[in-house]
């Protein structure tokens, strides 16, 4: 991404201050980059947690059920850690998934107390929960 806001920014300036002041554009880049992103990075691992999930459960066993919700599970994670990334106070689609993987998860471990794969899931789901409860909590309240 870098190179290509580089890119970019040589094209498009005037006069060769790119060349001139190098430095004025990397800090230029960088504010840029800091400012626009707020990478939701733990909502895109669990999101890669629970789609590679589906897919292992898949291979070792055959399971396509365990396919179809890992890939949808997995996308809906994906798809509210993109929210997160966009909006930090988005975090309804992302608590909902974690939500029922949770409870869908947890389920499975009391019944069977296997670890793998129901008392992993269940625990990374719960630690989401946690991780966007306190988010929720900790958003400043709004005054009208």
């Amino acid at each position: 991404m870098f190179v290509q806001l580089f890119l970019v920014q040589l094209v498009l300036c005037n006069n060769d201050s790119v060349l001139n002041e190098p430095d004025r554009l990397f800090k230029d880049i960088c504010a840029f980059v800091s400012n626009n992103m707020s990478v939701d990075w733990v909502g895109y691992g669990y999101a890669t947690l629970v789609a590679s999930g589906g897919v292992i459960g898949y291979v070792k066993a055959g399971s396509v059920p365990s396919l179809a919700a890992g890939l949808l599970f997995g996308g809906l994670a994906g798809f509210g850690a993109y929210q997160i990334s966009n909006d930090p106070n988005n975090v309804w689609v992302s608590l909902a998934t974690s939500g029922a993987l949770t409870a869908v998860m947890g389920k499975r471990f009391y019944g069977s107390r296997k670890f793998m794969p129901a008392g992993l899931m269940a625990g990374a789901s719960l630690l989401m929960v946690g991780k966007l409860s306190l988010a929720l909590l900790q958003k400043p309240a709004e005054s009208s």
